[in-house]
């Protein structure tokens, strides 16, 4: 069967229609690929805009997270350090010229005298290093306390004749010396009935570590244990008091000398002619109470520790460089057999212990 012919004006009024219907199906997927490239890239700018919000929050979290774990970190830091590590009052040993560098620049005339003083110490007395002690109104009887302890010298004479724990109540009841109760333990101003215990216990406790240390025969032995004692405030500071009161057991046992007419040391006679410290009482009242406090040893102090003790305190006093002060020794006639140690000052206030 024949195919139907179409004739050519028939054909061109067929082409027009059959190009509009594709320009129709063009613009129609046209529109299509449009909506979807639009939704596709609203999905991908929300989800980029919530990765970027959440990049920003985490960044924040750590952030604070840092700070945070940097504010505990050094909080426990500080307690650790302050738990565990040794506030020792005497310092180890530093080279002598090095630490005279380091505290006495500048040329001014102190600086230099106490650069040549140093030098002096260094060249001619052989003395290399320093220790340098805490600054405080108990820092003489810390120098001297320490190289008794560190060198493990044994007891005075004396102390071994009589139990030193029983000396507070000895100055009470055998010697009537009731005022003892006005006793000034250094920054606590406490005094009382009570005061006879505590300088009891202060007592006891030097001769226990007295004893201790005394009995140590290794040096290295005694230097950690001296490291760990002087790193305790507390104890310290009832070593240091009963110092002190074995101090004023001396002058109240002197005086009592006086007073029968005998033979007393020159040093108590000049302590004696002082109208502060004309009896033991006011020697305690207007001297002794405010070591600790207010002021630490004064140079006829020394000598009573020295003797006390019966020990010879050499000082270097370097503020007195070139002149016959410059060493001096407390007291300056002591007994033969004294064991000698040494300190050196640069104002007869503070001291440190040279090494030699």
């Amino acid at each position: 069967m024949a195919a139907r012919r179409i004739s050519p004006q028939a054909q061109e009024r067929e082409r027009p229609r059959t190009l509009a219907a594709g320009n129709d199906q063009v613009h129609s997927w046209t529109l299509v690929t449009s909506h979807a490239l639009d939704t596709v890239w609203g999905i991908a700018k929300a989800t980029v805009t919530l990765a970027v919000s959440l990049l920003v929050a985490v960044l924040c979290y750590v952030r604070q997270l840092h700070l945070h774990l940097g504010y505990r970190l050094k909080w426990w830091s500080g307690y650790l350090q302050r738990k565990f590590k040794r506030n020792l009052s005497v310092e180890a040993e530093v080279d002598v010229l090095g630490y005279c560098a380091r505290e006495w620049k500048g040329e001014t005339p102190r600086a230099k005298l106490m650069r040549k003083a140093y030098e002096e110490l260094f060249w001619r007395r052989h003395i290399k290093c320093v220790r340098q002690v805490k600054r405080d109104n108990y820092d003489a009887l810390r120098s001297v306390l320490f190289q008794i302890f560190s060198q493990g010298l044994s007891f005075p004479t004396w102390m071994k004749e009589k139990d030193i724990v029983k000396l507070p109540e000895k100055l009470l009841f055998s010697q009537g010396c009731n005022w003892i109760q006005q006793y000034s333990f250094g920054p606590e101003k406490y005094t009382g009935s009570n005061v006879f215990g505590k300088l009891r216990k202060c007592v006891e406790l030097l001769k226990t570590q007295w004893t201790q240390f005394s009995g140590m025969k290794d040096y290295h032995k005694r230097g950690s244990m001296c490291n760990i004692l002087f790193s305790n405030a507390i104890l310290e500071y009832k070593l240091y008091e009963a110092l002190k009161f074995i101090m004023l057991y001396q002058v109240t046992e002197v005086y009592e000398q006086m007073k029968m007419k005998k033979v007393i040391p020159s040093l108590f006679r000049l302590l004696f002619s002082r109208e502060t410290s004309s009896d033991p009482l006011s020697f305690m009242m207007n001297h002794l109470n405010s070591v600790g406090d207010t002021c630490g040893l004064e140079q006829i102090d020394m000598f009573i520790l020295g003797y006390a003790l019966e020990v010879k305190i050499k000082v270097f006093r370097l503020f007195k460089f070139n002149s016959r002060d410059f060493e001096v020794c407390y007291p300056e006639e002591p007994l033969r057999e004294w064991p000698e140690i040494s300190l050196l000052t640069e104002n007869d206030r503070h001291y440190h212990i040279p090494v030699f």
